[in-house]
């Protein structure tokens, strides 16, 4: 019954709404207890929490893409693009982008400065593992994950005593003069592994669009990019690992004219150097790691017209030392320290810096029957001078043997970004931190009510409050100010159904996402935002998918919807809801000692006129093709 009414009520909402915002389907399966992730974090102390894995299927089919590009079609977050060439930053669950993180191997990615990653840098051929957790955990990844976490990982070290190579090389080309060029090489053996990466782009982006009621061709578009990694392994026992990973990224990207500009000269390069070393210890009950990093990003802007030439470099230490203990066969246990320290330079100076210190725990238990997952975590953190308790417990029960409940709530709070701070001109020291308490709860149904039909079902419900929220006003000076209080309500809903005959499989998805984000109080006199939107959050969302696999031959169809979004606090402004279809082919050919892929991706087939931020056109009807060549 519940069901029942949960599909009458997304079908009248629907049908009011036109669709509902960018929610899709392909190849995305839900993970349970077991996460797949390496970090031990998620994957042993997060049952009760929304965890989406992305499909090794599905990460190959947009491998010469971005993280952006991927997200934005294939999952329920919102991705606030400012275009081909521009920022593109996450949205969870109504969350700023400060507010939802992104980690790499468990340690921050975010931009040391802003507080923020641009996923539009986050090339998905470097990515092996991608996953979407839902909902603060403050707790168990730190001060900031307030709206939820993107977290990547990248190829885990396989070692083996015949001593394997391994090759692969990819090609793609698109719309707008894109074209992409990677490579791949790996060696292992039994004590060894060694792989090394190098991707190539560029794009003139020189796509057409409307402006005034009439056409005009995107200039001043051109970008160029070079991203390579190095990652070398040392198995000294079965027990004991130890792995260093070097990535550099350069990206030269020119900043197109906003609808509003009769022509633009902006240049921004953006420069990234990120150092990854852990070591990790496995035995049958206990396993300690360690990891490190050190992180710097440099950004260049250049506006010949104004004569404004900025350097902004940023740079962040990154260490955290763990212990995971099982306590006879139903307790585990989970003790670790993670220590960050940002760093904000300009003109080679030292302006800024932010410290954190942690001690943290997770503790986990299951009961004789597996049905009972219970996690409760707990964190101190000193931010600078600052001391803050953060807490947290998610748990989940298999009802029955088709139907799971989970829930989880969480202490969050964010310390003022370095940028929110000092940022000159319009830095404000006298923010306060953002704090406030999270929670979500939801069902998992999975039935099969034949051998070859499958259905599941997935609800969640969120609910967060949050004090001293932190939002950027002003006109010619943009500042941050804390806003008082804000509350983010609402639901996601999944529905996918799977048939599989021999070697051929159907499935029909479809996502919807309703989020209610208000201010509920002000403390600047005479604001107009009390119980209006927060900017840039779509309060409806949905997508379809249906497809086919037969062979290794693979296509789909997506469908996403994105609602009607607030550019200013007082919700007088805004960018009417848009829809974008789109359709994804694949074919994979596997030979003894070689595996072909090829694809194809048609983006926006009906040509949608629409725009994500406002005054920044996307680009009308446009593909991308690529094929790749793996030795075995």
């Amino acid at each position: 019954m519940t069901l029942l009414l949960t599909i009458l009520c997304l079908f009248e909402t629907t049908t009011a709404q036109s669709l509902s915002d960018t929610l899709s389907e392909v190849r995305i399966r839900q993970k349970k207890k077991q996460s797949g992730s390496q970090d031990l974090r998620i994957h042993d102390f997060t049952s009760g929490q929304k965890i989406v894995t992305l499909d090794s299927v599905l990460l190959q089919q947009y491998k010469m893409q971005t993280a952006a590009q991927l997200l934005a079609q294939q999952t329920p977050v919102f991705i606030k693009s400012y275009g081909f060439n521009g920022l593109a930053t996450l949205n969870f669950r109504g969350a700023s982008a400060a507010q939802s993180q992104v980690y790499w191997n468990g340690v921050p990615l975010q931009n040391a400065a802003l507080g923020i990653a641009d996923v539009s840098l986050l090339p998905v051929s470097f990515i092996n593992s991608m996953q979407i957790v839902y909902g603060g955990s403050a707790a168990l990844l730190g001060s900031g994950n307030v709206g939820g976490a993107l977290v990547l990982e990248t190829e885990k070290p396989v070692f083996d005593s015949l001593h394997k190579t391994g090759y692969e090389i990819g090609l793609g080309a698109g719309s707008f003069a894109q074209y992409q060029l990677a490579a791949k090489g790996s060696y292992s053996s039994e004590r060894w592994f060694l792989a090394a990466h190098v991707l190539w782009q560029t794009a003139q982006n020189d796509f057409v669009y409307e402006k005034n009621g009439k056409e005009s061709r995107n200039e001043n578009s051109n970008l160029s990019g070079a991203s390579a990694m190095v990652q070398a392994a040392y198995q000294h026992d079965h027990h004991n690992r130890f792995r260093v990973i070097g990535w550099y990224q350069h990206y030269d990207r020119q900043i197109p004219a906003a609808l509003f500009e009769s022509y633009s000269v902006k240049n921004r390069k953006d420069a990234s150097l990120k150092l990854f070393a852990d070591w990790n210890r496995n035995s049958s009950w206990s396993q300690q790691y360690f990891r490190t990093s050190f992180i710097t990003d440099e950004m260049r802007y250049e506006d010949t017209m104004v004569r404004q030439h900025t350097i902004n470099t940023s740079c962040q230490y990154y260490a955290e030392a763990g212990w995971k203990q099982r306590i006879a066969a139903r307790h585990k246990a989970l003790v670790f320290i993670p220590v960050h320290l940002s760093f904000l330079q300009r003109d080679s100076a030292r302006i800024a810096m932010q410290s954190r210190y942690a001690l943290a725990a997770a503790y986990n238990y299951t009961d004789l029957k597996d049905k009972l997952d219970l996690n409760l975590q707990a964190r101190v953190e000193r931010v600078n001078n600052v001391n803050v308790l953060l807490p947290g417990a998610n748990a989940s029960y298999q009802l029955l043997d088709w139907i799971k409940l989970r829930v989880n709530i969480q202490k969050t709070y964010r310390a003022p970004s370095l940028n929110e701070l000092y940022f000159d001109p319009g830095g404000n020291k006298n923010l306060k931190p953002e704090k406030g308490w999270a929670s979500d709860a939801g069902y998992t149904i999975t039935l099969q009510p034949t051998s070859c039909f499958s259905i599941h079902h997935d609800i969640a419900a969120y609910y967060r409050l949050i004090d001293d929220w932190i939002l950027w006003f002003g006109g010619a000076i943009w500042t941050p100010h804390n806003i008082a209080q804000v509350k983010s309500t609402g639901w996601e809903a999944d529905w996918t159904f799977r048939y599989k005959l021999n070697k051929l499989e159907l499935h029909l998805g479809f996502k919807g996402s309703y989020t209610r984000s208000l201010t509920m109080q002000s403390d600047m006199a005479g604001d107009g935002s009390i119980g209006k939107q927060i900017p840039y959050t779509p309060q409806w969302m949905g997508l379809i998918n249906a497809g086919a696999d037969y062979k290794r031959f693979y296509i789909n169809y997506n469908h996403g919807y994105t609602g009607l979004r607030y550019f200013n606090t007082d919700e007088t402004g805004a960018l009417p809801s848009y829809q974008v279809a789109n359709v994804q082919l694949g074919k994979e050919i596997d030979r003894k000692v070689w595996t072909w892929h090829a694809s194809a991706m048609l983006n926006n087939i009906f040509n949608e006129r629409y725009t994500v931020v406002a005054s920044r056109p996307m680009p009308g009807r446009n593909f991308a093709l690529s094929i790749s060549l793996r030795k075995k």
